[in-house]
């Protein structure tokens, strides 16, 4: 009679399990490759916690000669948005993460194990969950939500577990035979498994991060297939990971507690489990404790935010393997040009606790970053945030492409690399007072520092102008600095005037200072003698007159 209740609630399956099994083979791969998978669902926005684990699944599989595959898990209609598979995708390729099988938009897939949009996985889902039903390992709930509720209520009088199991699985224990009644009068039902689970015994389960766990068998008549046909998470989750041949399930830390719900679906199917990596929550340091970080209170926690500020997919990804490897950190210092792929991701040297997402250090990785980069590259990616986040910074660079590339070029290579950028939202404050369309137009609050009396600034600034001659190399450069310096009082060697404070007015760096502010209107700066060979003779003239009035 189960093969007529099965029948009778899937008239429209006409292909076992068995079909699939052969449908969608063992993936033919060398010898240990992992096929990982992102599963997201298309509900929103790319938060940081789901690009940390779309990185791993990445790395892991790229390691090992693998796959990674996209996944959608929409079986929840009323929580998707518009469009929400493109701005999985095209959020996740803003950070160099694409896929080698599942969706590749709204309409199309690529690879042999699809459909890769669980809403259209129907029929494989309801043909395992009639194997069941065929089986006796699952059977039609007829519970309407108000017997439900009741059933909590008496449980919460009792103070015991909620929910549905043991004598409060009222439907379990009907016949076949009323099942099919009932069925056949079209009473709306889901389909529950029939738990084989024992609240007196407990599972052992080995996590790659946290090692094995102990847990109590679930007992929990869950929820197979809803009302509308449709699975829930649970139930597609172990059919897709088994019919997709996932060797390695990476999903955050929040979803341990479903490991014995889990392990009892892979028995109940006959499936192999896969391996389960469970990684950290991403927290915040909220005054002196740690949260959650918040999708509704950290603009942070999406990962939109990143691309926004400007800051370098390569420093994004850097940082987060550094929260996700302790020790990356220090493979990054010994190989800071190596490519990401000569890193051997180490599961158990994933943390077991909370990662936390420390803003300042992710700044500090980016400028690390971005040193590396050439003056050109730095100039075609800030110029391709400037379109779309600062016009008129990017109209400036459009316009003086040389001179742009020329001021980023200034202490880009050799051993003391510049690491004033962060961020390509840095680059207006690093570039904008060098050109003149707004040096001239803003007001200055000239730090002088320590000479700071009129008259003698603008003796020093004419004196210079006398020797200056931007063909000159950088030690004859200073050479000329430090007659200018002597000239007026000031000792040739910072050493000297440390020396003997008494014999001068100061040092050479006060000299060189005046000219910086008087060029810039800054006391910090890159390197003076690139600044002044860069902008030349006519431009230092222009910007030295300014203090004349």
């Amino acid at each position: 009679m189960s093969k007529e209740l099965a029948d009778l609630m899937f008239p429209n399956i006409d292909k076992t399990p068995e079909y699939y099994e052969e449908l969608y083979p063992k993936r033919n791969l060398p010898e240990g490759a992992m096929v990982t998978r992102f599963a997201p669902s298309p509900t929103g926005f790319i938060h940081i916690g789901s690009l940390f684990g779309a990185n791993l699944d990445r790395r892991l599989a790229d390691q090992s000669n693998g796959v990674c595959y996209l996944r959608i898990e929409d079986t929840d209609g009323k929580r998707e948005i518009d469009d929400g598979i493109n701005v999985i995708i095209n959020g996740l390729k803003v950070f160099g993460i694409e896929f080698d099988e599942g969706a590749v938009s709204e309409s199309e897939e690529k690879g042999s194990y699809g459909p890769y949009i669980q809403s259209r996985r129907k029929d494989i889902y309801q043909c395992y969950a009639k194997s069941l039903v065929e089986r006796g390992l699952a059977y039609p709930c007829f519970c309407t939500p108000e017997e439900l509720d009741a059933i909590r209520e008496r449980q919460e009088k009792l103070k015991i577990v909620p929910g549905y199991y043991g004598e409060f699985a009222t439907c379990r224990k009907l016949s076949v035979s009323q099942m099919i009644e009932r069925v056949k009068n079209g009473e709306p039902y889901v389909v529950r498994l029939k738990s084989p689970g024992s609240m007196s015994k407990k599972i052992r389960f080995k996590d790659a991060v946290r090692g094995v766990i102990e847990f109590p068998e679930n007992v929990q008549d869950i929820v197979i297939i809803k009302s509308d046909g449709l699975p829930t998470y649970h139930f597609a989750h172990a059919i897709d990971d088994h019919l997709m041949r996932t060797t390695h399930v990476i999903r955050g830390e929040e979803w341990v507690s479903s490991i014995p719900l889990h392990v009892q679906l892979f028995e109940v199917l006959g499936f192999e489990m896969p391996e389960y990596i469970h990684t950290p929550t991403i927290m915040k340091d909220d005054e002196g404790s740690k949260r959650k970080i918040s999708k509704r209170k950290d603009p942070e926690a999406a990962a939109s935010y990143y691309k926004d500020n400007g800051i370098p997919k390569e420093a994004v990804i850097d940082y987060l393997m550094n929260i996700l490897n302790s020790n990356f950190e220090n493979w990054r210092k010994e190989n800071p040009l190596a490519p990401l792929s000569e890193f051997k991701v180490d599961p158990h040297k994933i943390s077991s606790s909370g990662a936390l997402l420390d803003l300042v250090k992710l700044a500090d990785v980016s400028k690390n970053t971005i040193a590396t980069f050439s003056a050109q590259r730095v100039y075609e990616e800030g110029l391709a945030w400037a379109e779309e986040f600062d016009t008129e910074l990017a109209g400036l660079m459009k316009r003086y492409p040389d001179y742009t590339k020329g001021i980023l070029n200034i202490e880009r290579t050799g051993t003391k690399v510049r690491k004033d950028i962060s961020k390509w939202a840095d680059l207006r404050d690093n570039l904008e007072y060098l050109y003149d369309e707004v040096f001239f137009t803003k007001e200055h609050e000239d730090e002088w520092q320590k000479i700071t009396e009129a008259s003698e600034i603008k003796e020093i600034l004419k004196a210079y102008l006398e020797v200056f001659d931007e063909n000159d190399d950088k030690d004859t450069w200073f050479a000329k600095m430090k007659d200018v310096s002597e000239k007026f009082g000031y000792a040739r060697e910072v050493k000297d005037f440390k020396k003997n404070p008494d014999s001068y007015k100061g040092h050479v760096g006060d000299i060189s200072t005046v000219i910086r502010v008087a060029l810039t209107g800054r006391r910090n700066t890159p390197d003076l003698y690139e600044i002044l060979k860069l902008m030349g003779r006519e431009r230092a003239e222009k910007r030295f007159a300014r203090l004349e009035d």
